[in-house]
């Protein structure tokens, strides 16, 4: 296993391009999808040939630092999800974003919090990294209150992409979180 980071109870690692049914499976739930596509699947298709391609190029472009990381419990090894730490796509490396998707059955164990305190602490301390973002639909209350666990500050409200208009609460719009390596220290 090509290790990222490591947590108490969480180990991130690359993925691979093996990988697929774990992503075709998290994806295919309509509770974990429900602020993204409504609770609509992702086409088996468009994981295997668009969203795991994408992925590994993103280790490659960033050198293996940054992207998305598929997260196991480590007494299990059971596949929950994944996290990411990666910039804009033509931003600056510095900037980052802060993202996540677990599976239902690791809702509600702290493990969002727990590997995003990890990713936190990796990209402050040892990728450089000056500031991190969030964004969320105003809606999605447990995505929220992550960020505000990880001690992130609502920055600004933000419209919803043209994409999810469908998604029940789309109309109050969604929202940004963000915290500098400065604040970070700082708790």
């Amino acid at each position: 296993m090509d290790v990222y980071l490591e947590t108490e109870r969480l180990v991130l690692r690359r993925f691979t391009a093996d990988d697929a049914a774990l992503l075709i499976e998290l994806d295919s739930d309509p509770a974990v999808m429900r602020y993204l596509t409504g609770g609509q699947p992702t086409a088996p298709q468009v994981v295997r040939e668009q969203y795991l391609p994408r992925i590994l190029a993103g280790y490659e472009r960033w050198g293996g630092a940054l992207g998305l990381f598929a997260a196991h419990e480590k007494d299990s090894g059971e596949f929950i999800g994944w996290f990411h730490s990666r910039p804009q796509p033509e931003g600056p490396l510095d900037e980052t974003e802060l993202g996540y998707r677990l599976r239902q059955a690791a809702w509600g164990k702290g493990y969002a919090t727990e590997g995003s305190r990890g990713l936190l602490a990796k990209a402050f301390t040892e990728l450089g990294v000056r500031m991190i973002w969030a964004e969320t639909m105003s809606v999605n209350h447990g995505s929220r209150n992550i960020m505000e666990k990880l001690k992130m500050t609502f920055t600004d409200n933000i419209p919803i992409p043209s994409d999810m208009k469908m998604i029940e609460g789309s109309e109050q719009g969604g929202v940004r979180y963000e915290i500098t390596k400065e604040q970070w220290e700082q708790q």
